[in-house]
């Protein structure tokens, strides 16, 4: 871990962003460590800092907007927005999709950013870009505060603030499951 992401680190550790316990993942997986992103960003000052940071890992062109999904991207998706200097949008579910709403649009031709708090397995990354393409928009990449998608990546461009080897377990295979340790905890905002 080089010295930026040992700093990072310790910002999440000290304003409790890593949790342990046994926390049901929005994937469906277990897992005994689990980041709270929200807690990293409840400092205006320190959301603002963050997002800044974000901007400067883009290598690409500039976005005409970023768009996040809600619940997790936005927080961060505003901050990275007011970091590049344009809009923001989100997506929400609706009927198991993600969607405009709330009088938002994407334009065709759109240059976007995601921006998420963390990519665990990408889904809703994933999502987002489905239905930014769908509008047709251009979807440059992806930013999040956190990685913890182990080997896999996407196939655009994405950056993060820090890489987390986190452990992930199916359930069938989960030794907190074996070992009775309870409760599952679902902190994500996503219902499986």
């Amino acid at each position: 871990m080089n010295s930026q992401d040992a700093k990072f680190y310790g910002h999440l550790k000290k304003c409790g962003a890593l949790l342990e316990g046994h926390f049901l993942l929005s994937s469906g997986l277990h897992s005994p460590d689990y980041v709270q992103c929200a807690l990293a960003l409840k400092g205006p000052a320190k959301a603002a800092s963050i997002g800044v940071e974000l901007k400067k890992r883009w290598k690409g062109a500039k976005p005409d907007l970023i768009i996040s999904p809600a619940i997790g991207g936005l927080i961060i998706g505003h901050e990275v927005a007011r970091a590049f200097g344009v809009d923001f949008l989100f997506m929400e579910r609706d009927n198991a999709s993600m969607t405009l709403r709330r009088g938002f649009s994407l334009s065709a031709g759109a240059k976007v950013i995601i921006v998420e708090d963390v990519f665990t397995t990408g889904k809703s990354t994933m999502e987002v870009f489905e239905a930014a393409k769908k509008a047709r928009a251009e979807v440059l990449g992806a930013l999040s505060i956190v990685n913890r998608m182990g080997a896999r990546s996407f196939y655009f461009p994405s950056a993060s603030l820090i890489k987390l080897d986190l452990t992930v377990y199916s359930p069938a295979d989960c030794p907190l499951c074996a070992k009775k340790i309870s409760p599952l905890i679902k902190p994500g905002s996503r219902k499986i």
